[in-house]
């Protein structure tokens, strides 16, 4: 039975970077071009970037210039960095196959804040 597992999503501010891992099992990795998908709420699932076994990667137009995907065969693993990150970037990431030929597991979040954070204030407990 074939599995890919991603992980790796988590909430950042914006301009941060993120890196996701999928780990494939239960298929010849080789064989196929693997891709990076996208989906929000109510929204298609679309297509962020692929890589093809020789490692040959390509990316959508808003991917292009801030995601690096890469892939180690050694390991069944496909990997996206995601630098410069936006907020119009949250969504939930999947891998599969550029055929899309294998069930969607339950992706991994990455939220992007809308602001950057501030520095806080400290709450101390006098009690």
């Amino acid at each position: 039975q074939v599995q890919l597992v991603e992980s790796g999503g988590g909430l950042v501010q914006p301009g941060g970077s993120l890196r996701l891992s999928c780990v494939a099992s239960g298929l010849t990795f080789t064989d196929y071009k693997m891709s990076w998908y996208r989906q929000a709420p109510e929204k298609e699932r679309e297509l962020v970037a692929s890589i093809s076994s020789g490692r040959y990667p390509t990316y959508a137009d808003f991917a292009e210039g801030r995601f690096t995907i890469s892939r180690d065969s050694a390991k069944n693993t496909i990997y996206l960095q995601m630098n410069s990150l936006k907020p119009e970037d949250t969504d939930v990431y999947y891998c599969n196959t550029a055929g899309r030929e294998f069930p969607w597991r339950q992706g991994t979040q990455v939220t992007v804040a809308a602001f950057p954070w501030g520095q806080g204030t400290q709450v101390t407990d006098s009690a």
